[in-house]
């Protein structure tokens, strides 16, 4: 079985295997009720599609450097998710990123040259495979309604996952978007906790569009999107202030992140 190199694996997952009906004929899909891989990943993909709702319950920036990525910060430290518990299940109601609800399963390119994609999953993953419980994921030798279910959704987000990246393209070609900070001060602390290392939109910019270009995001849908971004933002506190009620919080010195970054 083809398995993907794992130097070019995204989060989450260890393998990839591409799903065969003479390879997994006998195998099953079972629902799982936590996710371990969660409770140590602060920042998850999100995608256009999704701002709207999840801006209600956790801030959404965008990755520093080259190609950003808009991402949904659960936690604002390495290492820290408030919304999972230590096994990795939901501590209350919340917004999971199709990202995450898309594993163990993905689209991915077999050959370099061709642009056809095939549904794979990670063989580590607990909810795949054989299993005396679960759906089986192979009726008479062809996908069953599941699978087909899966495969569905994997091109959904695959379409969105295209559209973001045209709208990360259009901010970047009107220079909307400038490194972000955000500065948090605690009592008991005389420095605020100064969270760097992301990307957010630029208000100023913004606010100074012109007319036409502002009437043109508006009509093309990318406005209540920025606004959808912004808004989000208020939401850092909260997070920082659940961090430190679940004694996840930074110490009074510099803490390191990949995406932010806090130093007080």
């Amino acid at each position: 079985m083809a398995s993907a190199p794992a130097n070019n694996l995204p989060i989450f997952y260890n393998d990839l295997l591409p799903l065969s009906s003479n390879d997994h004929a006998d195998y099953k899909i079972r629902p799982v009720d936590s996710a371990p891989f969660l409770t140590t990943q602060h920042a998850i993909p999100l995608t256009i599609d999704e701002f709207v709702v999840a801006q209600r319950f956790a801030p959404i920036i965008f990755s520093s450097g080259n190609d950003s990525v808009p991402l949904l910060l659960m936690g604002l430290n390495e290492g820290v998710n408030i919304f999972v518990d230590e096994e990795g299940k939901l501590r209350g109601p919340t917004y999971v990123p199709a990202y995450v609800r898309r594993y163990p399963w993905m689209l991915a390119k077999l050959r370099p040259d061709t642009d056809e994609l095939s549904l794979c999953f990670d063989p580590t993953s607990p909810a795949v495979g054989v299993f005396e419980e679960g759906s089986a994921l192979f009726e008479d030798g062809k996908p069953s309604e599941q699978v087909q279910g899966i495969l569905k959704f994997c091109e959904d987000f695959e379409q969105a996952a295209a559209r973001t990246a045209q709208f990360v393209k259009e901010l970047e070609e009107m220079d909307l978007l400038m490194d972000g900070e955000v500065a948090i001060q605690t009592p008991g602390n005389e420095q605020p906790f100064v969270y760097r290392g992301f990307r957010m939109i630029n208000e100023d910019k913004l606010r100074d569009m012109r007319g036409d270009q502002l009437r043109k995001i508006n009509q093309s849908g990318m406005l209540p999107l920025i606004h959808a971004h912004l808004f989000s933002l208020q939401l850092m506190r909260e997070i920082f202030e659940a961090q430190i009620a679940q004694d996840k919080g930074p110490i009074p010195a510099p803490v390191a992140a990949p995406v932010l970054p806090a130093d007080a």
